[in-house]
Parts: structure tokens; C-alpha cells; sequence
């Protein structure tokens, strides 16, 4: 049965704030908090909108105005007529302790819709999902709905100083990926950052990221790392990483021309792996509704999240709405993956597709982002693996890894060898 939600509407304090705006507009700055959502009654919701409108056009808020603007288009009854418009006004003798009224109006909204919330998750029982995951996805999305829209206060810098002069004799939290040339550059990777790691097919993108997943989770107080692997089965990462733990030939591995000796190594490697906390999601489509709900319950489970990845952007379900492009909806979930980062405290790496004509150049550009647009905006870093024909080394591959945007790090570039074989990348010295 549906919870009613009657009894969570304060008509007396949402009353009170609306006079208080028609005797000083001022107010609207004071409740700044408020949304229109906040008010139960219809009229008032209206009557607020109308202020704010009128406040954001620079124009007077008064009884006057107020009623002008309903008369425009012939709804003056509806706002309850000019009467009570002004018996609004006379029901407030001050506007002193407005704040209080104010939060008394967002406490009955909260709770009200925390009902209508309730009511719309218990209807979400009879709806027709895929798997368990939409369903727990649709679930936190609703209860996201509860969250009022403008969490942050404007502080002056008097306020916040003392919490800035405690935050400077924290130690800086970040990720060390065990590339250590990168490491000591950048101080590794920053807690909340996005990173873009771009490539053409071939270069070593997944290794890359499985290297770092490594060096990671060797530090002694590593939080978990949540990996979303679209293409490849969580055995094929496994023997990614076995290869590079053991350095085992990895043709050898995926075939399976193993002898015994091979076999104990892997066995003792696997030992060690499993007392990480490395979790692999190997579903392919992942949405990224479900990334923040697989986020948010590792958090819970184990406290600390050291990394959250995806591989790759361009094969996750990204659903377009109408008249969207494509690269519109990739915008939206690259700004969904950074508040992710943010709100999980950790970093957030993204394997991303490189054009075709990106081959064709010397060098990547950030434009040679697939599907761009947004990308590059919302990152906080962009990296590219490429192959430079020129630079050779006969023990493997010699990739560039370019740092095309860095923000707080700037723009770098390393040398890297890649052993295929061994799924391994060695870092190399700067190029004479």
C-alpha cells in the first residue's frame, strides 16, 4: 500500500517564506537553498517560480509585479487571487529569522519525497529488467532524486581557512602505478582524476592498464581496484597478468602448452593475486549507472577505492535521447565518470579508441580522440600510446606514451618497451 504524503507539507512556513520575499526580495538571496520542488502546496510552488523568475530578470518582487505577471496570461485566480497574495505579506512582521522557516519548508520536502520515493521503488518490483543490476541501478537512481539539487554553501575565505591549513599538512593522497619515472613526475595518480588512456588496437592499452593494476595493489595498504572489461573474459586479463607476474611466455598461456614447472609457477602467482583486491566485471555493455552502483557497494565493503577502470568508452551502453548525437551521449557519461571519480575519492581510468587518421600523423592530438567533443573537456588527463616507426629497439616494441593534457601535472612525454610476450612494458630513458 502507498504512503501518503499529506502529512509532510508545513503550509505555515512555506506561507511565511513567500511573505517574507514580497516584503523584502532580498530574501530570495537568504533561501537561495530552496527549490521549487520544496513547496507542497501548488499555488505556492508557482508563486515561487514567479519570484524567482522575476529576481533572475532584475525586475521588483512585490505584490505588485507578482500580480502583474500572473495577469499577462490571465492567471491571477490561480496564485488565490490579489488578496491573498497580500494577506501573505501581512502575516509576516519580520523577515529576521526567515533561515528557520525556510529549513523547516526543505525538511517536509525531503521527507515527502523520501514517500514518493519509497512508493515509486516498491512500483519498480513489477517492472520488466534485464538483470538484477538494472533493477539496483533504477533503485539508486530514484534515491539520487531525494538529494537536494545545490549541496555546496558559498563561504568566504575567512571560513574556510582553517580547514585549508589543515588540508596543507595532510599529506597529498594519490595512487603510485608502480611506472616510477611516472610516478616521481607526476606523484602518481590523483585521487578524483579522470584519465583517458588512448590508443590505436595494438599498443598495448589493456596491458598498460593491467600493468598499473599490478603496481597498484603491491603497496600494503591498497584499496580495492574494480575493473570493467568489455572485450576480453576475466580468464584472458588473468593470463595477461600471469604472464606479466611470472614472464611466462603469454603465446605459451594462451595456448596452453604449459609444462609442469610452468604450471607451479602460475599456481604460486595466482595465490598471490587473489589476496588483492582486484575485481573484474567481464559483461559486456556496461552502463555507467552501473559502474557508480558496483563503485559505491566495493566503498562500503572495503573503505577505500585506489581505482575504478573501464576498457574501453566507446563499446560501454550509451543510450542517446532524441536528436542527441552520439558524441553528445559519450559527454554525458565522461562527466559522470569524472563525478564518479570525485565522489568515490579515487581515480577513474578510461581506455578510449583512437581515429583512423591519428596513424596518418607524427604525433596524437587531442582531436584524435574518438567521438571527441567531450572527452577532452571533462578528462583531467589525456594520455596516448603510440608507435613511432623511427624508434626501434631489438629486445620489443618501443611505445610513446604522450601526456597531452595534465591537469596539475602538465604535459609530458615517456618511452616505454613493450614485451608483448611477456605482457610487460619496461620504462626506457628519454630519446637522445
Amino acid at each position: 500500500m502507498n504512503l501518503s504524503t499529506e502529512k509532510t507539507a508545513n503550509i505555515e512556513a512555506e506561507q511565511t517564506v513567500l511573505g517574507a520575499i514580497l516584503l523584502d526580495s532580498t530574501v530570495l538571496d537568504r533561501v537561495s537553498n530552496l527549490e521549487e520542488r520544496d513547496f507542497a502546496n501548488d499555488q505556492h510552488r508557482q508563486l515561487f517560480k514567479v519570484m524567482r523568475y522575476l529576481d533572475q530578470m532584475e525586475k521588483p518582487v512585490d505584490l505588485v509585479t507578482v500580480t502583474t505577471e500572473y495577469n499577462r496570461f490571465g492567471k491571477v485566480d490561480e496564485m488565490g487571487g490579489v488578496d491573498y497574495l497580500a494577506s501573505l505579506a501581512d502575516s509576516v512582521p519580520t523577515t529576521s529569522n526567515i533561515e528557520h522557516y525556510a529549513k523547516m519548508v526543505r525538511s517536509a520536502a525531503l521527507r515527502r519525497r523520501g514517500i514518493e520515493v519509497g512508493n515509486e521503488i516498491a512500483s519498480l518490483s513489477e517492472g520488466d529488467f534485464s538483470t538484477d543490476e538494472d533493477y539496483f541501478s533504477a533503485i539508486e537512481s530514484k534515491v539520487d532524486e531525494l538529494r537536494p539539487k545545490d549541496d555546496g554553501k558559498m563561504k568566504s575565505l575567512k571560513d574556510i581557512g582553517p580547514s585549508y591549513f589543515t588540508h596543507l599538512k595532510q599529506p597529498v593522497s594519490t595512487v603510485k602505478t608502480g611506472f616510477s619515472k611516472f610516478d616521481t613526475w607526476s606523484n602518481g595518480l590523483a585521487r578524483g582524476a579522470l584519465i583517458i588512456s588512448a590508443g590505436r588496437p595494438s599498443v598495448g592499452k589493456t596491458a598498460m592498464l593491467l600493468q598499473r593494476v599490478l603496481g597498484i595493489s603491491n603497496r600494503p595498504t591498497a584499496g580495492a581496484q574494480v575493473i570493467w572489461s568489455q572485450e576480453m573474459k576475466n580468464t584472458e586479463l588473468i593470463d595477461r597478468m600471469i604472464a606479466n607476474i611470472t614472464d611466462i611466455n603469454y603465446p605459451k598461456i594462451i595456448k596452453r602448452n604449459l609444462s609442469e614447472f610452468d604450471h607451479e609457477l602460475i599456481q604460486s602467482a595466482y595465490k598471490e593475486l587473489e589476496r588483492k583486491p582486484i575485481f573484474i566485471n567481464d559483461s559486456s555493455g556496461v552502463t555507467i549507472q552501473e559502474v557508480r552502483s558496483k563503485a559505491r557497494e566495493l566503498k562500503r565493503r572495503f573503505g577505500k577505492l585506489d581505482l575504478i577502470a573501464v576498457d574501453y568508452l566507446q563499446i560501454m551502453n550509451i543510450p542517446k535521447e532524441k536528436n542527441e548525437t552520439r558524441a553528445e551521449a559519450i559527454g554525458k557519461v565522461t562527466r559522470t565518470a569524472k563525478q564518479i571519480a570525485r565522489e568515490m575519492d579515487c581515480p577513474f581510468i578510461m581506455l578510449s579508441q583512437m581515429t583512423r587518421e591519428s596513424e596518418q600523423k607524427k604525433k596524437p592530438q587531442l582531436s584524435d580522440l574518438k567521438e571527441s567533443s567531450s572527452i577532452e573537456q571533462d578528462a583531467d588527463i589525456v594520455e596516448f600510446l603510440w608507435w613511432d616507426q623511427q624508434d626501434t629497439d631489438n629486445r620489443g616494441k618501443v611505445i610513446q606514451q604522450l601526456i597531452a593534457k595534465g591537469r596539475s601535472i602538465g604535459i609530458n612525454e615517456f618511452r616505454l618497451l613493450f614485451r608483448g610476450w611477456k605482457q610487460k612494458f619496461e620504462e626506457l630513458p628519454d630519446k637522445p
